[in-house]
């Protein structure tokens, strides 16, 4: 071959010489990843934060950008693109393609927000607002108490209407507010961060009998699961170190806003039982994964963690990272949210092991969500009793619960483990809305099922409705009344799960996608549907697909009038 025309390895021939095959990175583009980032080569682990930086600078990821970055990063293209092109918040451009609008306006198509005339909110904004302003929906942003609910930029709009939402964009207010919260000095004056000042309660106490204390009052995980919180931090603590703390903040399963109540009111309760989850078992890399959906929480976070800081309240040696999710469903699975947090597209781990064995990064960690250790202070302050004698209905404890649906005072309920779903309604929201009859309600969220008023007097906790199809979860409740389709609420929960499948296993992939279509006949084909659902039960990989068809086999099962 001449010697001035070598050919390199992976070298492609073009008319008039010769270069490189694939995309050619540009030097302006690296330079301005650069600018933005810093000198690379970056953290394998920081890549979705990068993508966000990115996508809040240039409100897109240009395909310029995407293979500077993976330039800058040593890494290949493809594993920057399939990373952004698998979170619903990242918004890839590629060459010849258009932009989209700056300006966004997400309107929630959550369950709640449809029953509060969603669908209706999205058409009328459409039609009304400017060109050069992108009207999209949305699956649940976590305020289903203030239904419908809708985000202009970052900034909240609650009991939206055409009205405000316009007067928003109008105005330019597409900033996140920042509601008032007990900031750090005030939680202190109440005795905050003494149990781990060096005086403090758990100064004299071994790990273990801290662990005791907890197992005594029978506190679970409050993210769904209920397993023990004292049998996670012994089996975190059995296992060799390194090991981490990983904090599940993306409350995405619709109905639920609980996580971001307490968040946004007394943050440093959550902080501080993180603070001793880490001291328990020994832990020094703590990381809060949190919805994008919440960005005032993010400000918060941001702010109290640097004020924790600055005051010396994070232990020497102690490392906390906050990371931001980008709008993905699945993350909410605990070994998914280690992919995320690794900067990886969110896919369930199969298991075992567990994380508690083998998490993240490889090592053992201990998940906890946001209100598990929000009590942790309050147990080991009063002692076990203190949550152990609660509960009713033969049941034990406190559940925070998020009402949304047809009830006349919605939002975060603090009850007694136990208690009937008729009970929280009249003791806790003020009734049924007027001229509403109660009819059904989802006990659990878009997964755990929906059950008819006549089944109303079932204690709501965990294991007391697994029996009937159904289960608490994250205490979900969505109130139905008799206005209200379940066929048409069982479809609508159907096309968020087949919208919200990561699509690494076949049974939810597919399933999802052939149930909702199904559900969309005039005429449900009830015998298939049920070994479709059956299917997708007992081979999906995650609880997505596990318990996709809930909502469908409870309204076939317990609502014959819906049918047409």
């Amino acid at each position: 071959m001449d010697g001035d025309r070598r050919l390199r390895p992976g070298a492609g021939r073009r008319e008039g010489g010769f270069e490189p095959k694939g995309r050619q990175v540009e030097p302006s583009a690296v330079a301005e990843i650069e600018g933005l980032l810093g000198v690379g080569p970056g953290r394998r682990d920081l890549l979705i934060e990068y993508l966000h930086v990115l996508q809040d600078t240039h409100g897109h990821l240009s395909a310029r950008h995407l293979a500077a970055l993976a330039e800058w990063m040593k890494l290949a293209l493809t594993e920057v693109y399939e990373v952004a092109t698998f979170y619903a918040h990242f918004d890839v451009v590629l060459e010849g393609e258009t932009p989209p609008p700056r300006r966004t306006v997400r309107v929630c198509d959550g369950i709640s927000c449809m029953l509060g005339g969603a669908e209706s909110l999205l058409s009328e904004l459409r039609e009304c607002l400017e060109p050069d302003v992108r009207v999209l929906p949305a699956p649940c942003i976590g305020r289903c108490e203030r239904a419908p609910a809708v985000f202009v930029g970052k900034n909240a709009v609650d009991h939206a209407g055409v009205a405000s939402v316009a007067a928003a964009v109008a105005e330019g207010r597409f900033a996140a507010e920042i509601p008032d919260y007990r900031g750090l000095e005030e939680y202190r004056a109440g005795g905050g961060y003494e149990l781990l000042s060096p005086d403090g309660l758990l100064r004299g106490l071994s790990a273990e009998t801290v662990i005791e204390r907890l197992d005594s009052s029978g506190l679970k995980g409050l993210g769904g699961a209920g397993f023990r919180t004292a049998q996670k931090w012994r089996l975190v603590r059995q296992q060799p170190g390194p090991r981490y703390v990983a904090v599940n903040a993306d409350e995405g399963e619709p109905g639920t806003f609980k996580d971001r109540h307490y968040l946004e009111s007394d943050p440093h309760r959550f902080l501080e039982g993180m603070l001793i989850a880490a001291w328990a078992v020994e832990a020094h890399s703590l990381y809060i994964y949190l919805r994008d959906e919440y960005p005032a929480v993010r400000v918060i976070l941001e702010r109290e963690l640097g004020e924790l800081d600055r005051v010396g309240l994070i232990p020497a040696g102690t490392r906390i990272e906050l990371r931001r999710g980008a709008g993905a469903y699945i993350c909410g699975e605990e070994t998914a949210m280690l992919e995320s947090i690794e900067g990886k597209r969110g896919y369930p781990r199969h298991k075992p092991p567990f994380p508690t064995q083998v998490g993240l990064f490889g090592q053992p960690t201990l998940i906890h969500n946001v209100e598990t250790l929000y009590w942790v202070r309050a147990v080991l302050e009063h002692g076990p009793e203190w949550l152990s004698n609660r509960g009713r209905n033969g049941r034990q404890g406190l559940r925070t619960f998020s009402v949304s649906g047809r009830v006349a005072r919605p939002g975060v309920k603090l009850a007694d483990a136990g208690i009937t779903v008729r009970e929280l309604i009249e003791e806790h929201c003020g009734g049924m809305l007027p001229g509403h009859e109660f009819k059904g309600y989802l006990p659990g969220g878009a997964s755990g099922g929906i059950l008819p008023a006549s089944m109303g007097n079932l204690p709501l906790d965990f294991g007391t409705l697994e029996a009937h199809g159904c289960f608490i979860g994250s205490a979900a409740v969505i109130v139905l009344s008799d206005q209200d389709d379940t066929r048409m609420v069982a479809r609508e929960l159907m096309r968020f799960f087949a919208d919200e499948s990561c699509g690494q296993c076949t049974p939810c992939r597919c399933g999802t996608e052939k149930a909702l279509e199904l559900m969309r006949a005039g005429t449900w084909d009830e015998s298939l549907l049920t070994e479709l659902s059956g299917t997708m039960r007992d081979a999906s990989i995650c609880g997505l697909g596990q318990a996709a068809a809930n909502p469908l086999l409870c309204s076939m099962r317990y609502f014959p009038e819906d049918r047409p």
